[in-house]
């Protein structure tokens, strides 16, 4: 069930990020202190935690960068509508042919040429270019959108992270708290033998089940540092602080949904299928700036100087000109050029359909393991309260003689199994709300 969860997130491993904030900054540099308790305490809800991921994150600060790149290409895309003046200023030194060859024939000469001149350039209609600014602007939409799917994406992936520490710690509290009721049935062994009402076997095996119990504490242990290291390394922090988890995995009232509310929900939220419908237009667009070249386009230009052999001499001309520009004939290559924008925007429409079937996918499965895991926290609820009660009966009957301590074992087990029960069921319900906000687009209302 948690590979299916997971799922919704495999479009992005996250890399390391970087969290902002001044207080943030004293932790950059690498620590040495002699113990845990010397370092730094950072206190961590998994609200801070999913947005301290993507403040410095390079995957998100990429995508940023490319939106930077596509206002940059429609920024080049608007100055070809706009007027283009350039200028230049030179000298030469030429010698003239006059005459006709033969005998005849001079050369005047050299003489020295000054000449300066600005020259003017204005599309005054490009149906062509038009549209390829405006390509370029919704490049630039399409470019921020994909940015906030990074962003919630590591918000999201963050998150589950955070929920499996929040898994390991549990399990570590779990497994103390086996150790205790080890400890405690062993002495309970050791008395009754020195009663002569137990056997040596029977202290034996609760020895041996009080070392199972502390190697389990030691796996869990080594599983919640673990698992704090993995979100420390999500948010990019320095891994020299000492991470405290301040939220707990509980049962929390959820309000029911049909899977029609959820889907619309869905719908209006869900930033893929915003930048999908960008990149449709996008798509769009492109076709129409390769079409709309077959429009004549018509362009004005102009140009003014000064030119003489000598610069207190020099006079001035100027020359304006206005061109039309008509396509007639080049060897195929505009037709080809529409036919490949026809075929991306039909990519695009399939696209479309696909991230849609996605949505409607991950909604339904969040919403079935929602629902599956509120009935899982119930039932693993229940399973521990009756193992406490087993538990106790046993310990009751071993105590007056009735029963060997491996009724207490047996008893024992099954508590730890009921408790890791309760763990995954918790888990399971609250990675599933992530699952379902992630879905439905709605993850700063979790």
């Amino acid at each position: 069930m948690v590979l299916q969860m997971l799922k919704v997130f495999r479009l992005l491993v996250i890399s390391s990020a970087v969290l902002a904030g001044a207080h943030m900054v004293a932790w950059a540099a690498p620590l040495e202190p002699s113990t845990a308790q010397d370092l730094p305490e950072l206190r961590l809800s998994l609200r801070e935690a999913m947005d301290a991921s993507v403040d410095q994150n390079p995957t998100v600060r990429l995508f940023q960068e490319r939106i930077n790149q596509a206002q940059d290409v429609a920024d080049t895309q608007l100055g070809e509508l706009l007027p283009n003046l350039s200028g230049n200023v030179g000298y030469s030194r030429r010698r003239f042919f006059t005459g006709s060859f033969g005998s005849q024939a001079t050369v005047v000469g050299p003489r020295d040429f000054y000449e300066m001149r600005a020259f003017l350039t204005q599309n005054v209609f490009s149906l062509s270019l038009i549209q390829k600014w405006r390509a370029a602007k919704a490049g630039v939409d399409v470019a921020g959108l994909d940015a906030e799917v990074t962003k919630r994406d590591t918000m999201a992936t963050t998150g589950l992270v955070y929920l499996e520490a929040l898994r390991a710690k549990a399990a570590v509290v779990a497994r103390t708290a086996d150790v205790v009721l080890n400890k405690e049935l062993l002495r309970l062994a050791t008395e009754r033998k020195s009663a002569g009402m137990a056997t040596t076997l029977d202290v034996t095996r609760a020895k041996v089940q009080l070392e199972n119990a502390r190697q389990r504490l030691l796996v869990a242990e080594n599983g919640r540092d673990r698992a704090k290291l993995n979100l420390i390394r999500s948010m990019g922090l320095s891994f020299d602080v000492r991470l405290v988890l301040t939220d707990e995995m509980k049962l929390v009232q959820v309000s029911e949904q049909s899977i029609g509310e959820a889907m619309q929900v869905a719908k209006e939220n869900r930033t893929e299928l915003k930048v999908q419908k960008n990149r449709e237009r996008l798509a769009s667009l492109a076709l129409s700036s390769v079409t709309n070249e077959r429009v004549p386009s018509i362009q004005a230009l102009g140009d003014v100087g000064m030119i003489g052999n000598q610069i207190p001499d020099a006079l001035t001309t100027d020359n304006v000109q206005v061109l039309m520009r008509v396509p007639i004939f080049d060897g195929g290559q505009r037709e080809g050029r529409i036919s490949e924008s026809r075929s991306k925007v039909r990519q695009e429409e399939i696209r479309t359909q696909d991230v849609q079937y996605q949505v409607a996918l991950e909604v339904r499965d969040a919403l079935i393991t929602l629902n599956s895991a509120k009935q899982q926290v119930a039932v693993a609820e229940e399973g521990l309260k009756l193992s406490l009660t087993e538990l106790e009966l046993s310990r009751e009957r071993f105590a007056v003689g009735v029963a060997t301590n491996l009724e207490v074992t047996d008893s024992q087990t099954r508590v730890a199994e009921a408790r890791d029960n309760l763990i995954q069921g918790l888990f399971t319900f609250n990675a599933s709300r992530l699952s379902l906000a992630r879905a439905q687009g709605q993850l700063e209302k979790l």
